[in-house]
């Protein structure tokens, strides 16, 4: 019954959401305060008190068939001019509300901008280790996704295997900074040196190549690290945000696309990024959350609570004799696993700690803890990460980050 092109995402289902499930079933079984779930990235910390005020206060002060009604399919333009204008407050930048396009989350965002661009056998580049998901969202278009293999020492991207890898068929770049799941940020010099090499290819080829810059994880930032904003490096540049991690709303479903001028044929691409969006099946934004958005802004969660996660957790594990990378920004720690990293999940689950295996990220032999639950959750798992590292004979390590 079902399609060819769904049958192996229905048996290659993601590994964070089977975890997940598999968290559920094992805190009906043991207790959800002794099953230490680090598999979804779902945010812990409240939203800002200024979403829920936003909230009564639309549906009591604005027209309720407006809140509720339709608009056109980019958004409501007053919303798109606020975020315009926050943009541009913050990044001096030059964006109009018609730069703007409002989203299902950042994950339509990117459907919107593939199906916009994309022809059958287009080559869509990443760099390793990669939001899964990447690699479905380019196949629904009938793309091809080619990877730039991981740099295990420092995480960044393999600029040299990126510019091998560009050929005639490549049509867009996706990056991801703060990454998931390494927690990684681009600098300024390498988001440059990404664009030298576009710019070269895009000449060589003479054709456009559209570089992708997903964005959930943006405010997430750690010890005064700078996420430089895209856009003025490339000048075709499409950026994917959500709402879920920056004002908690994972649930809400709320982001929006930016294109701006630069964009080679920018009038045509902004009509069809728009036509997308309805084709697509989304229509519009959902509406009350377009208004709040407008009200909120620049609200942030509270970014201290997730670094105190951070580095009780870092600390311990590296304590403990694990290997593992210092995240910058986002809210997920990636670690060396002691062996293969599907059996070393397998492992853990019997201590009740949940993490998800690298190589669903395409980077065997790591696993990715999500940080973004309780500080008292991090606490309690602690004998169990002690307990996991003196299984597999790991020694306390008093080096730096590896």
């Amino acid at each position: 019954m079902i399609s060819e092109k769904m049958r192996p995402l229905v048996e290659n289902n993601s590994a964070i959401r089977a975890m997940f499930e598999e968290g559920k079933k094992l805190a009906a079984l043991y207790g959800r305060e002794n099953v230490y779930d680090f598999s979804l990235g779902n945010p812990n910390v409240p939203a800002p008190s200024a979403v829920n005020k936003a909230i009564l206060d639309i549906v009591t002060e604005e027209e309720t068939t407006m809140v509720h009604g339709y608009m056109s399919n980019a958004g409501y333009e007053d919303v798109r001019d606020a975020i315009a204008q926050s943009l541009n407050r913050r990044f001096g930048t030059h964006f109009r509300l018609e730069n703007i396009l409002m989203t299902v989350g950042a994950a339509s965002g990117m459907n919107v901008i593939l199906k916009t661009i994309l022809n059958p056998g287009d080559e869509v580049i990443v760099f390793a280790p990669y939001f899964m998901e990447y690699g479905s969202y380019v196949r629904n278009y009938d793309g091809v996704l080619s990877v730039v293999p991981p740099d295990t020492e420092t995480f960044q991207p393999d600029l040299t295997e990126f510019e091998r890898r560009i050929t005639e068929k490549t049509k867009a770049v996706i990056i991801n900074t703060p990454n998931n799941p390494t927690g990684v940020i681009y600098s300024s010099e390498t988001l440059e040196k990404i664009s030298e090499i576009m710019r070269g290819k895009e000449k060589e080829y003479g054709k456009s190549i559209v570089l992708i810059s997903d964005e959930p994880y943006r405010e997430l930032a750690y010890d005064g690290a700078e996420v430089p904003y895209v856009t003025p490096f490339y000048h075709n540049t499409m950026v994917c945000y959500s709402y879920s991690k920056s004002l908690s709303l994972p649930g809400e479903r709320i982001g929006y696309l930016v294109i701006p001028d630069e964009v080679d044929d920018f009038q045509a691409v902004a009509a069809a990024a728009a036509i997308a969006n309805r084709v697509l099946g989304c229509v519009n934004a959902p509406s009350l959350m377009q208004r709040v958005i407008m009200r909120c802004v620049d609200e942030q969660v509270n970014v201290d609570a997730y670094n105190q996660n951070r580095e009780l957790l870092y600390g311990r594990l590296k304590e403990y004799g694990f290997t593992c990378i210092k995240p910058q920004g986002a809210f997920y720690l990636f670690m060396k696993a002691p062996v293969d990293d599907k059996e070393f999940c397998q492992f853990c689950k019997e201590h009740l700690v949940l993490l998800v295996p690298g190589s669903s990220f395409a980077c065997p032999g790591y696993v990715r803890i999500a940080y973004c639950v309780s500080y008292d959750q991090i606490l309690r798992s602690l004998p169990a990460f002690e307990a996991i590292a003196k299984a597999y004979g790991l020694g306390g390590n008093k080096e730096g980050d590896a």
